[in-house]
Formats: C-alpha cells, structure tokens, sequence
C-alpha cells in the first residue's frame, strides 16, 4: 500500500479533549493552509475563507463562546459553563474554515459550499501528514449569528467547521465503518 492510500485508509478523527502541544510550527501552518486551498473549486471562486485561533486568542474565542452560551442557557450550572469554556482552547490549534459562497455565482452555491467541505477534510489529511491528528467539529456556535460575528465570521457567510490540531495522548478505536454492500449501487 502507497503511504498516501495507508494515509487515507488509517485516518480519524481525534477529539480534542485528546489533543496536546505542540502544535504546528507556522511553517507547518502554512503548509496545512496551502493544503487546505488545493480543493475542487469550480470557476476559481475560493468560497471559503479561514480563522486561525492559536495561542492567547483561543482563550478570547472561549470567553465569547462562554458568553454566548450563558445568554442561550442563563439557567446552565457552572460545571455546563466550565466545559463551554474549553470548547476552544483544547487543542493547540483550530482552523475555522468559513464557507463564503457567493449567490449568483454562475457555479450553484452547493457547490461551492462541498468546495468548504473538502478544504476541511485536506486539513485534516495534510495534519495527518504532517504527524498531528485532529478532529473536524461543528458546534452549536457554528448557527449562533452573535457569536459567529464576534468571531468575524460576517452576514451571509456560514461556519463550514472548526478544525482542531494537536497532537494526540491517545486515539480512540476505529469506529465502524459503512457496509459497502448497503451503499453501493451500480447503474
């Protein structure tokens, strides 16, 4: 088997709560960023753009995280809040992709917006590439419209994912995968 096909073959997800520094060096950033950018993107529109949170801003994004969820679940009890908290600063590095796909693009919007998926998915493989594991998470502040803005995430763009990056202290089992059999038809 080539690396790449033991590459895709062996991949998954890591939660972040199993995610450890260090992170990517900013060469190693940007190097998953070029990565991340070399996606199918029917008439050359880069719909997507990213957030990169590392460092001290990780804590900043968690607070607004936090006061997003207090003002959605006033009545939440503090052990709630203390896991809002670190929803964003387990891993030593989160890439926000944010799909931008433009209306009345002569490529339909759906396009564009697989075209996010994907640049999420080469992240994730071109971490795996790199030594990191990671874990590709939409949480209930991917649609909260507050805090998305206080993230900078603008009106009419939409949270394809956050990106988690670190390295791992322990990785979980497989998880089962399809039956080819049950999803797999031949015309």
């Amino acid at each position: 088997m080539t690396e790449i096909l033991h590459l895709l073959s062996t991949r998954r997800s890591v939660p972040p709560v199993s995610l450890t520094g260090p992170g990517p060096s900013a060469d190693e950033l940007g190097t998953l960023l070029k990565i991340a950018a070399r996606v199918p993107d029917h008439g050359k529109l880069a719909p997507w753009r990213f957030i990169v949170f590392q460092g001290e801003a990780r804590e900043r994004a968690g607070q607004i995280v936090v006061d997003g969820f207090k003002r959605r679940e006033p009545q939440a009890d503090e052990a709630r809040i203390g896991a809002e908290a670190k929803r964003m600063t387990m891993a030593p590095l989160i890439i926000g992709v944010v799909s931008t796909a433009k209306e009345g693009a002569k490529v339909p919007a759906w396009e564009q917006e697989l075209s996010a998926g994907a640049v999420c998915m080469n992240i994730l493989l071109a971490a795996k590439g790199l030594g990191f594991d990671g874990s590709w998470l939409t949480n209930w502040f991917s649609y909260d419209r507050e805090v998305l803005a206080q993230l900078g995430v603008h009106e009419g763009e939409r949270m394809a994912g956050f990106i988690h990056i670190g390295r791992a202290t322990q990785v979980p089992d497989d998880r089962p995968r399809p039956d080819l059999t049950q999803i797999v038809t031949y015309f």
